[in-house]
């Protein structure tokens, strides 16, 4: 075979890989985009207006800026906690006072691979006011006088979200933080217990510097991953404990509206304004390529 052969060899094996992602991939990201400036619903003619949807983000009937400090309030609340918890149970997994690691592993991962749906629905049963097992408990004991609207107030209704989030998330950074600790030498903890060091100030000294990276690919992770947040408090609020299709999207003032359940809802909920519905989804893009931007500048801090 001559050379100018060869060169076109990796191409030949790559070129089902391409050929599926020019099809699957790049033509519905272009055609989206050129949705994103016209005015469709779906089924008549598109309407070419530019820039128009674009501007439109910017207007308070949009919802878009509203939706995106709900996202980024809901990560603001729920990824401190997911770390600290995530990691207090780590360092407690990892050392040598707890037994059956891998049941307690178990346990606190479960929560993690349960489906959005079976979530949001367990949830919205739970804090049902009407029929929800919290509410019967602290009526059983006593401490109200009747049934609280958890998902018609939208205090209860976001901490209802944060809670939920948390649950199911802290898992996942558990075992990311226990394969950190486990690459970390034990050599440094012993070399620092002759030297008279407590445990706790190893772990601040040693664990928590050296474990920094795995910390920072969590945070940017969990940033990119809360903008994708959708089905969770679509369905528990969206269900039965909201009083069905009259509830307003996203909850009492719109107070746990996502930016893509906001994206969801303009393009196939209650407008069918697919070409809106696109620039919001470009919108998000950006704000997940800017934050993207910045874990890449941090790991590469890191690295240097």
């Amino acid at each position: 075979m001559n050379t100018a052969k060869r060169k076109w060899v990796p191409y030949f094996f790559l070129s089902p890989y391409l050929l599926f992602y020019v099809v699957l991939g790049l033509i519905p990201i272009v055609f989206s985009f050129y949705v994103s400036l016209t005015n469709w619903d779906g089924i008549s003619g598109k309407t070419f207006v530019g820039l128009s949807n674009y501007k439109f983000l910017f207007n308070p009937d949009s919802y878009f800026f509203q939706s995106v400090g709900n996202t980024l309030l809901f990560i603001a609340m729920t990824l401190p906690l997911q770390i600290i918890f995530g990691l207090a149970i780590a360092s407690l997994l990892y050392s040598q006072f707890v037994k059956w690691k891998a049941f307690f592993q178990l346990i606190n991962f479960l929560p993690y691979i349960v489906t959005p749906v079976a979530v949001g629905l367990m949830f919205n049963l739970l804090f049902d006011w009407q029929a929800g097992f919290v509410n019967k408990v602290l009526l059983h004991f006593g401490l109200i006088e009747e049934g609280i609207y958890w998902l018609g107030d939208p205090v209860y209704a976001r901490m209802i979200i944060v809670l939920m989030l948390f649950w199911k998330g802290f898992g996942y950074t558990m075992i990311f933080f226990l394969a950190g600790l486990a690459n970390i030498p034990k050599d440094l903890n012993e070399a620092a217990q002759v030297d008279g060091a407590s445990g706790f100030r190893s772990f601040w000294s040693i664990t928590l510097p050296l474990l920094k990276p795995v910390m920072t690919f969590i945070i940017i992770t969990g940033i990119i991953g809360g903008f994708q947040l959708l089905e969770e408090p679509m369905l528990l609020l969206g269900g039965s404990g909201m009083g069905s299709s009259s509830a307003v999207i996203g909850g009492p003032e719109r107070c746990c509206l996502t930016t893509v359940w906001n994206m969801y809802d303009t393009a196939y909920g209650s407008t069918t304004r697919y070409g809106l519905g696109a620039a919001i989804a470009y919108g998000l893009c950006v704000i997940i390529a800017i934050f993207s931007f910045i874990g890449v500048r941090l790991q590469r801090g890191d690295q240097e």
